[in-house]
């Protein structure tokens, strides 16, 4: 009775590790999808209405869905805030504590602070073209996500779970 106790929670914690792996792949896609319709937000906000800064990621974050809204919320959080921070640093910041707990790989956070270095720094119209330019590489790496998680989220699911499997019968 202690064995298969035990072997049953050797393919659970498998099979949840697995789950987990091919979560990851699956959410990558999404949140990309969800920043680049957050920039074109923003681009439109910043280039055809002239929403100040704070204001317009404070609409971009009430428009979009989670998790990318709370980035987009933090940032305008901090800048509304009047600490004395530049949108750089709220950016950057906001980069940090978002990219912890994101699906987003490290070329995709890299794009997102290469814009940040560029926001709230220039005129709108030079605004217009470094949010498209963000936009245009995460498509990219949207397309390349959605590659990757067709390819390995069924096999994170079957390798988790197959995986504990072949331990409980090494193990018998």
């Amino acid at each position: 009775m202690l064995k298969l106790i035990g072997g049953l929670l050797v393919v659970v914690a498998s099979g949840l590790t697995g789950w987990q792996m091919s979560r990851s792949y699956a959410r990558r896609p999404v949140e990309l999808r969800q920043f680049i319709a957050a920039l074109q937000l923003l681009e439109t906000e910043i280039t055809y209405v002239a929403t100040p800064l704070p204001e317009a990621l404070g609409g971009v974050a009430e428009q979009i869905g989670m998790p990318a809204a709370s980035f987009f919320r933090q940032v305008a959080g901090d800048l509304g805030a009047h600490r004395g921070c530049s949108a750089r640093e709220a950016w950057h910041g906001a980069l940090e504590c978002y990219g912890i707990r994101s699906a987003l790989g490290t070329s995709d956070l890299g794009i997102l602070r290469g814009l940040g270095n560029s926001i709230g720094i220039s005129d709108r119209e030079d605004q217009s073209k470094h949010l498209r330019l963000a936009a245009e590489q995460l498509k990219t790496a949207m397309a390349m996500a959605e590659d990757a998680a067709a390819k390995n989220v069924k096999m994170w699911n079957y390798m988790g779970l197959l995986g504990g499997l072949v331990i409980v019968l090494a193990l018998y």
